[in-house]
C-alpha cells in the first residue's frame, strides 16, 4: 500500500495544539487597515479554531486519520 501524502496547503495554514484542538490564523489583517477598528483588529490577532463539524477532513488533509 502506498502512503498517504499530506496536502500541503493545509500544513501551512493549520496546527495541532497539545490538546488536540486545530488552529488556524485569521482571515483579512493583511492590508487595508485603517478601515477597521481596533476592537476588529485585536480580535484577528487571535488565531481561530476549526469547527467540530470540519475537524474529521481538516485531520484528513494532514494525514493525522
Amino acid at each position: 500500500m502506498p502512503k498517504v501524502k499530506t496536502n500541503s496547503s493545509a500544513k501551512k495554514r493549520f496546527s495541532v495544539t497539545g490538546t488536540g484542538l486545530i488552529t488556524f490564523q485569521k482571515p483579512f489583517k493583511r492590508h487595508i487597515l485603517t478601515k477597521k477598528s481596533k476592537k476588529r483588529k485585536r480580535n484577528l490577532r487571535k488565531d481561530g479554531v476549526v469547527h467540530s463539524t470540519n475537524q474529521a477532513f481538516v485531520m484528513r488533509l494532514l494525514g493525522l486519520k
